[in-house]
């Protein structure tokens, strides 16, 4: 069976809206998969703006926020099937929304982006709300993104994102298991701002920094990093935990980069290590799959790989297209699986009572 789906993804970066239309195959049990057009569509500043303080608005206003947002989406996705002539091919839309709250201990998650209002906008079956399912039932809600790398990319024995904040993923006989690790983009990226510039490319400035070594024990010593998984961070213990950290040591922008990737490594390299991971646990050769923004820092990825050959793991940054939208590609894939009633969120990730068929099912055409 073939499903021809739109994939939506905003993740806490706020670099944009990254969409990708792929088409999703069936065959006795086994995926795969083929992304026709991928795109992200950046937020303006206003966009931006409104994004960043969600949190902070009235009840009434967030929920107004909440619809403009989805006729936005709706609006971004009509515009994304115009671009790449895709009139009549687009059979499902999946939306994993803008996260904005995230409190597993209260099974409480929140994404901006109205199904309803995306279903109005496109005309199109809208897949929304993707994680509430799976906070219901104790979970963490996060990370959702591990059913389709066991699904898509089975061959490889570990997964790492590197968008606003690094999450990983284990493939093990015994089950997934997958958390996220640290904030990531996100700090880097407001490390950046101070020196205007949007991002760090290729690492070239944290390259130039050295470690501060009592900023990386006081990062290394915050108390998320003690926890056992699964665990999960919301947008906020970046922002208002690790950035203002940061400043508080009065370091050059270099330096202050330098140590933050650092952490970054630091934080993986124990991840991997410390989450009973194996010779036994991985194919002959370990090979961990790195998507995501910070893929395509070449200085991160150099000092990833040096650390986890120790452990005798290969680190692998596949072509551009998987490394910019792995997340809307397996967004995709969690909506079909939702309009198919088969499991899309695994517990053994989020340590939920069970696996779970998450997600808002919204039908935009006529009948």
């Amino acid at each position: 069976m073939v499903y021809r789906t739109i994939g939506l993804m905003s993740g806490s970066s706020l670099d944009g809206l990254d969409i990708v239309f792929a088409e999703l195959q069936e065959n006795a049990g086994k995926w795969s998969y083929e992304i026709i057009a991928s795109d992200c569509f950046e937020y303006d500043a206003q966009w931006k703006k409104k994004l960043q303080s969600a949190t902070s608005l009235s009840a009434l206003d967030y929920q107004l926020l909440h619809i403009e947002y989805g006729h936005y989406l709706g609006g971004e996705v009509a515009r994304f099937i115009e671009k790449n002539n895709l009139h009549y091919k687009v059979g499902l839309i999946a939306s994993h929304g803008h996260t904005t709250f995230h409190v597993p201990s209260r099974k409480m998650t929140a994404q901006l982006g109205d199904g309803a209002s995306i279903a109005a906008e496109t005309g199109l079956p809208v897949v929304s709300d993707l994680r509430a399912l799976d906070l219901a039932f104790g979970g963490q809600g996060a990370p959702i993104v591990p059913i389709g790398e066991k699904l898509l990319l089975s061959s490889f024995d570990l997964f790492l994102n590197l968008g606003g904040i690094a999450n990983i993923s284990f493939n093990r006989p015994d089950g997934y298991i997958a958390f996220d690790v640290c904030p990531a983009n996100r700090v880097l990226d407001l490390i950046c701002n101070g020196v205007n510039k949007e991002y760090d490319e290729g690492g070239r400035m944290a390259a130039t920094g050295s470690v501060q070594k009592d900023l990386l024990q006081k990062l290394n010593e915050l108390e998320y990093y003690n926890l056992p998984y699964p665990k999960s961070l919301a947008n906020n213990f970046g922002t208002d935990e690790v950035f203002p950290l940061i400043k508080s040591f009065g370091l050059s922008h270099q330096d202050e980069l330098r140590t933050y990737v650092e952490h970054i490594i630091e934080q993986i390299t124990r991840s991997v290590a410390s989450a009973e991971w194996s010779m036994e646990n991985r194919h002959e050769n370990g090979k961990l799959l790195v998507t995501g923004g910070g893929a395509l820092n070449t200085f991160l990825i150099e000092r990833l790989s040096e650390e986890l050959s120790s452990l005798g793991i290969e680190v692998v940054v596949p072509e551009e297209n998987l490394v910019k939208y792995k997340e809307a590609l397996v967004m995709a894939l969690i909506g079909v699986l939702r309009w198919r009633q088969e499991y899309n969120v695994l517990s053994s990730v989020t340590g939920a009572q069970r696996d779970s068929i998450g997600g808002a099912i919204w039908i935009g055409q006529e009948a």
